[in-house]
């Protein structure tokens, strides 16, 4: 059984040295020549310093020198921690600040983004190493892997993913080889992966959806062909891309595909060769989806489920009847070795059509927060319905309750984080930035409009603030997908008898 998973990557390298890995625009490179890169980053990492399971940084864009850096990464036995190049400084300095990581890989272009920010010494420019140096790069990969047979176990992480916090510090998951080994062995046996799949990966490198990716990568010898972000604004370019490559396989957020549908644009692109598509991070309207349903009557469809603390998604729901526009789709069934208990406010296991709190249990579960363990505490619990030995859930705060056919419906949030055009987004830590951070208004509350999938920020302040101001000085601080889009004054804000704002009659406010 395998514990790591460069040990996929090895393999498939040996079996398929000249097939292309990664497209980037016009660039290719095959599996031999992203192993040669991969294996020199990794010795060069560790002659800077002998590290062991520790977090090393990657601020670059999605492309060819990414891959290499987070595969370098883990054959050195450490894990990759991906930044947003598009982010403000000062919410990178808040991630390097708690995560300490031991060095980061950029590039020169990037490099000015964060002079300042992290000591130059840390810094490992990878466009200035010589990957065409004469080096035994079978050799130098046997002493990196036998390293990792000697040193390193199936529980040790692969990578961490930054997710939103509530204080304006984001919270950073820390996921292990074994649980995406475990995601990658179910997977095939679902969907039968074949060893000539051809990626259209359009989700930025900070999405667990990119880490399944490298993972398709290295255990199925996919081809990952690289979706620039910018094209998002594009669908059409994004379709004929997958048309050019002869795209098999994406895993996307709904929010491109909406669009897509809204502008009718399948009907003219062949998508022939695109055979399973994948969808999480957000609800996607069925009305919507019945568009690429019936335009694509030779794909499979599957709805996946699971926030970033469950490796890497934990129901799955193959669409296999149709649905009426007005019909939520299932997020399914439990993935095996996985098990999703529905809890109810008083902790007892839900009836069947009763609402409770989706909670997940198995070894799908992330390690925790890294440097953050009353954040953990708080997160990953005993379950309740175990009295007889300790045993840790994770509590998704997400509502769900299961139909007469055995399917999990997903609700609705309980508490204040949502997903966003695919991010996960904690409402406060947007309130903590206006209000303690860039002190804008007296007070202020963000609930999240279902219906026109919008930010809403209300605020409590003496007098009115132009909406252009709020945005100016958020961008400033928060990614533009965490940017309000709707901002409502108020004189006062709604309290609850303990003097609290009233969310509830906010949120209900907006969405009734």
């Amino acid at each position: 059984m395998k514990k790591n998973l460069i040990e996929y990557f090895i393999n498939t390298c040996s079996t398929f040295p000249d097939k292309t890995a990664v497209v980037e625009n016009e660039n290719k490179i095959s599996f031999k020549n992203l192993y040669e890169r991969t294996v020199l980053l990794g010795k060069i990492l560790l002659e800077k310093k002998d590290i062991l399971n520790k977090p090393v940084a990657v601020y670059l864009p999605k492309s060819i020198h990414c891959v290499t850096a987070d595969l370098g990464i883990m054959f050195s036995g450490n894990a990759y921690l991906n930044l947003d190049v598009k982010s403000p400084s000062q919410r990178v300095s808040a991630i390097l600040n708690l995560v300490e990581p031991e060095f980061i890989v950029t590039t020169n272009a990037f490099k000015k983004n964060i002079e300042g920010i992290y000591q130059e010494s840390k810094l490992i420019l990878i466009d200035e190493l010589d990957f065409g140096q004469s080096l035994d790069y079978h050799k130098e990969g046997e002493v990196l892997f036998n390293r990792l047979e000697n040193s390193s176990i199936d529980t040790d992480m692969s990578c961490i993913i930054n997710t939103s916090g509530s204080t304006g510090v984001p919270k950073s998951v820390a996921l292990n080889h074994r649980s995406f080994i475990d995601f990658i062995e179910i997977s095939k046996d679902i969907f039968k992966f074949s060893d000539d799949e051809i990626i259209g990966s359009l989700s930025p490198v900070i999405f667990d959806i990119y880490s399944y990716e490298l993972c398709m990568l290295m255990a199925h010898s996919s081809t990952l062909v690289v979706l620039p972000e910018h094209l998002a604004a594009f669908p059409i370019k994004i379709l004929e891309v997958l048309e050019k490559e002869k795209v098999s396989f994406i895993f996307w957020v709904p929010t491109i595909m909406v669009n897509i549908a809204n502008m009718d644009l399948l009907k003219a692109i062949d998508l022939s060769s695109l055979k399973l598509v994948w969808f999480a991070g957000e609800v996607f309207p069925t009305k919507q989806f019945n568009y690429w349903y019936k335009s694509l009557p030779q794909t499979k469809f599957a709805n996946l489920y699971g926030p970033i603390e469950i490796t890497l998604d934990c129901t799955y729901y193959i669409i296999d009847r149709e649905f009426r526009d007005d019909e939520p789709l299932p997020i399914g069934f439990p993935y095996r070795n996985t098990d999703v208990l529905i809890i109810t406010e008083d902790n007892k296991k839900a009836e069947q059509g009763e609402e409770g709190e989706l909670c997940v249990r198995g070894s799908s579960l992330a390690l925790g927060y890294y440097n953050a363990p009353e954040k953990t505490a708080a997160a990953f619990v005993n379950n309740p319905l175990n009295t007889h030995y300790p045993e840790t859930i994770y509590r998704t705060g997400d509502v769900v309750s299961m139909n007469e056919k055995g399917e999990i419906i997903f609700k609705g949030r309980k508490d204040t984080l949502i997903k966003h055009q695919g991010y996960r987004i904690e409402l406060g830590e947007i309130e903590h930035i206006v209000v303690n951070t860039l002190k804008l208004v007296r007070n202020a509350c963000c609930v999240y409009d279902r219906q026109s999938k919008e930010i809403v920020l209300i605020y409590e302040n003496d007098t009115e603030v132009e909406p252009n101001i709020f945005r100016k000085e958020i961008l400033n601080v928060l990614p533009k997908y965490m940017i309000p889009t709707v901002y409502n004054f108020l004189k006062e804000m709604p309290r609850n008898p303990n003097g609290k704002i009233d969310r509830a009659f906010l949120n209900h406010q907006i969405n009734s």
